[in-house]
């Protein structure tokens, strides 16, 4: 695990300031300035971290889609998170006590500023694809907007232009149950744990669907009064977060997806994606009740030099974290007519 650490005031969008940032962040591979297919940078979702190899493991590794010997792969942790970038429970150095309720209100567009500070640190000059899924595909779009000529190719997964009023209600609904935790208003590290184990079970149902619950937790048999499969593995995900996670960076986060809208100060949302230069591939996953197909559709029909495609999944949301294999196959398939069609351009020139 790498560490940038940013050392001036960083100006918010919402008005307020953080007293510089640190940012954790992984490379993988050879960062190689001259040749042009060499960086991949992907973005991570909510309670992501900065290894890809971590949580998407099927496409990123030795061997795999993404394979460190023949890219150079980075992925930092945003500003807001908590494995190792500066977040609510980081020291506030004009206290010297943690931020805790204290973090100020930052956007998608504060993480992206913060993320283009790392990029000219390390001195990239060119991203040649540039992939995110849910809140990693909204910093995506935002980047490819705020740095049109950085983005060769861009990759949205079960993304946005802008957060729906639906994504919202499922966001606040789970702030909500943060609040009612007791220990909420304590400034201690876990205030809102049991909140936040109540919010992550929400979550899942948004993540998932019907369709999958029906699949995987079905009852053991017509008899059963007690001890349900779909009841122990809500209880499971959120013993799970807990042990991950902590309250404040769950509220921090969320509200800031609740944020995400590309046309913010731009005129427009669609002014906001005719500025993206970069080939673009939009996937979609049918099943997705959270991020509908729908706004999949809006992107590539409005991004230019877009690309829809879709993904059949039992999973809902949480297929962009799963289905490996028709992914792969997705953006092999996109490259490849990319490629093709430059070859097309230079033998008619």
């Amino acid at each position: 695990m790498n560490h940038f650490d940013y050392k001036y005031s960083f100006p918010l969008e919402a008005g307020g300031t953080l007293p510089g940032f640190r940012l954790a962040y992984t490379t993988y591979g050879t960062f190689k300035p001259d040749d042009p297919k060499n960086v991949i940078w992907i973005c991570h979702a909510l309670t992501g971290n900065a290894d890809p190899a971590d949580w998407w493991s099927g496409l990123v590794g030795p061997g795999k889609f993404y394979d460190p010997a023949q890219h150079f792969i980075i992925c930092a942790n945003v500003i807001g998170s908590c494995y190792g970038s500066t977040g609510p429970l980081s020291i506030n150095p004009e206290t010297g006590e943690p931020f805790y309720h204290d973090f100020p209100t930052i956007t998608i567009r504060d993480m992206v500023n913060a993320l283009d500070l790392l990029r000219q640190e390390l001195g990239i000059e060119k991203i040649y694809k540039l992939i995110g899924g849910s809140l990693g595909g909204q910093q995506a779009v935002e980047w490819a907007i705020l740095r049109p000529k950085l983005v060769e190719n861009l990759i949205l997964i079960a993304s946005n232009a802008v957060f729906s009023p639906w994504g919202i209600a499922f966001n606040e609904s789970q702030r909500m149950a943060i609040e009612a935790d007791p220990t909420w208003r304590e400034r201690r590290d876990d205030a809102g744990v049991n909140g936040m184990k109540a919010a992550r079970s929400m979550a899942l149902i948004s993540y998932r669907n019907y369709d999958t619950y029906g699949f995987t937790q079905a009852l053991d048999n017509n008899e059963q009064l007690a001890d349900y499969k779909a009841a122990s593995y809500q209880r499971y995900q959120g013993e799970k977060i807990a042990a991950r996670f902590n309250a404040f960076t769950y509220r921090v986060l969320t509200t800031v997806m609740d944020s995400h809208n590309v046309g913010r100060n731009r005129g427009s949302i669609l002014n906001a994606l005719a500025q993206i230069k970069a080939n673009t591939l939009v996937v979609g996953i049918r099943s997705d009740i959270l991020f509908p197909p729908s706004e999949q559709q809006f992107l590539a029909r409005h991004i230019p030099n877009a690309v829809y495609e879709e993904i059949d999944s039992l999973y809902g949301h949480d297929g962009f974290l799963i289905e490996f294999k028709p992914l792969a196959g997705l953006i092999r398939k996109w490259v490849t007519a990319i490629e093709q069609a430059k070859k097309k351009e230079q033998q008619s020139a």
